[in-house]
């Protein structure tokens, strides 16, 4: 299953986009309203868990600097990937697009494709006010 949130434009340069996703704690501020969890586990970690749904946990599996990090399932039962793509405009500005991409079976992909779909598009949604 693959998922795309919209691209949006920061007015930033793609080296304070890319410090601020690489640092997951500041993923707590992209949460959705409905976020009933967010722990930091590790500097690279973190658990979250919307109201309805199981706690997921995220680990930064590769950062390439200023254009592109991937968060991935930290164990559980899914294996998914969240990857960020940064694309520098000019010089403070930068376009950030989120893929999901993920192996479920299709009773499991039409169970979670509304609500992941909308989790990314919130979290590079609220990018625009919080980085």
């Amino acid at each position: 299953m693959k998922l795309e949130s919209p691209k949006i434009t920061l007015d930033k340069s793609t080296e304070e986009t890319f410090n601020f996703l690489s640092d997951v704690k500041n993923f707590e501020s992209l949460m959705p309203e409905n976020i009933s969890k967010f722990e930091v586990l590790d500097t690279d970690k973190f658990l979250f868990a919307l109201k309805g749904m199981p706690e997921i946990v995220l680990k930064k599996k590769e950062a390439v600097p200023n254009s592109k990090i991937v968060l991935g399932a930290a164990g559980g039962k899914l294996d998914f990937s969240l990857i960020a793509d940064i694309t520098e405009i000019e010089a403070n500005k930068t376009d950030v697009k989120l893929h999901f991409e993920g192996e479920f079976n299709s009773m499991m992909a039409m169970m979670i494709k509304g609500p992941i779909g909308k989790l990314i598009e919130t979290l590079v949604t609220n990018m625009k006010t919080a980085i």
